[in-house]
């Protein structure tokens, strides 16, 4: 039998979802998670890095799910000073690092598809 299908349900802090597919993609899914992820792979950022590495995200989108990616315990945020300005610093956590593989083959498929049926465009200012 699969792993995903030894119960009824899978359960998480406490909410409850019908599949192991589903309780991941509430934790990575959605527009900008694995793009925040995706960016925070190799190296921690500030936030205004990210800001200008995922420039059509907005500010309160950013900052609504580097919370929730926080909550999740998938990326890390530490703070340096107790007056402004402070530093806020953002990196995987160990758990957050068990997604790498599957962002490295989310990479490798988009990458196909842009090769395969559009094109790569470079920005002209």
């Amino acid at each position: 039998m699969k792993t995903e299908c030894i119960a009824d349900h899978v359960k998480l802090n406490g909410k409850i979802y019908p599949c192991t597919v589903s309780l991941a993609m509430d934790l990575i899914g959605g527009k900008w998670k694995a793009v925040i992820l995706y960016h925070l792979k190799d190296t921690e950022k500030r936030y205004n890095e990210l800001r200008k590495e995922v420039p059509h995200i907005t500010e309160m989108t950013l900052s609504l799910q580097l919370k929730q990616l926080e909550k999740d315990g998938l990326v890390s945020r530490k703070v340096y000073g107790k007056k402004p300005p402070i530093k806020v610093i953002y990196s995987l956590t160990d758990f957050g690092k068990t997604f790498i593989p599957v962002l490295d083959t989310i990479t490798i498929w988009g990458n196909q598809i842009a090769s395969e049926k559009g094109e790569f465009v470079m920005d002209t200012i």
